[in-house]
């Protein structure tokens, strides 16, 4: 890639992680508010309406996956790649889950989620088989929905549009990481 194409598509990405991330936050709290009833509280590690991990998740699978969507394949084994898709989102996802709760837990002293002790297949309470479920559905769902919207609405802004964009939200979150490590 040339020099001068590399920052038009780091902004395009990073904007791709804000969109997720702040998705990500918006199913974790209707997940918790709507569904299990416990009430609102902050789903995020971060002061900020966003999830992080949702838009590392969602760049992992952009990066494992888009050969295998842009992909032409015989129209037989259109059937199999969805299926394929969904495994990969499942395992990639939940090894995302795995190690990050190892990480927040050597520098917080435990993770931000609940554990899945009580699921039925379970490691450490860190990561089940239900979840990792979702987190395929949710794979396949980003790949085949959302990712070709966003790159039409992230095309569709101006690059002077887009930096700046770029520059207030990534501002933003970097602040928010001061301030949420600080206090």
């Amino acid at each position: 890639m040339e020099r001068k194409a590399i920052w038009p598509t780091l902004q395009r990405y990073f904007l791709y992680f804000l969109l997720y991330s702040v998705l990500g936050w918006i199913y974790e709290v209707f997940l918790e508010v709507v569904v299990y009833r416990w009430g609102f509280t902050n789903r995020g590690v971060l002061f900020g309406p966003y999830c992080p991990v949702y838009g590392v998740g969602a760049l992992a699978f952009l990066t494992c996956f888009h050969r295998l969507m842009a992909k032409k394949e015989p129209r037989w084994l259109r059937l199999v790649k969805p299926f394929l898709i969904f495994l990969g989102c499942m395992a990639v996802a939940t090894g995302i889950e795995l190690v990050t709760s190892y990480i927040l837990e050597a520098l917080t002293g435990s993770w931000p989620w609940q554990t899945y002790v009580d699921y039925g297949i379970n490691f450490q309470g860190r990561i089940a088989l239900s979840p990792s479920v979702r987190f395929g559905l949710g794979g396949v769902f980003f790949l085949y929905i959302l990712q070709p919207l966003f790159e039409r609405m992230v095309g569709a802004m101006s690059g002077r549009c887009r930096q700046t964009v770029f520059f207030i939200t990534a501002g933003l979150m970097l602040l928010d990481c001061i301030c949420t490590w600080a206090f």
